[in-house]
């Protein structure tokens, strides 16, 4: 019973935890909205504490095709 409250509450606080984790790199600050940096911020919050021993999670999108002229 007990399990019911406890893993939700470690999933919200490991998610605010990556939430201020995004925020403190700035990723909300920037008024660009692209994949990479949407993906990098989304990565950034679901990794939660693991940011604060040095992992780094970055999404890098291939670039796009460009129309034939």
């Amino acid at each position: 019973m007990r399990s019911r409250v406890v893993i939700p509450t470690i999933l919200v606080i490991w998610l605010l935890i990556g939430l201020l984790a995004a925020i403190q790199r700035g990723y909300f600050s920037s008024d660009e909205a692209n994949c990479a940096t949407i993906g990098s911020t989304l990565t950034t919050i679901a990794a939660g504490p693991l940011n604060y021993f040095g992992l780094n999670p970055t999404i890098e999108c291939p670039g796009l095709p460009q129309p034939s002229e």
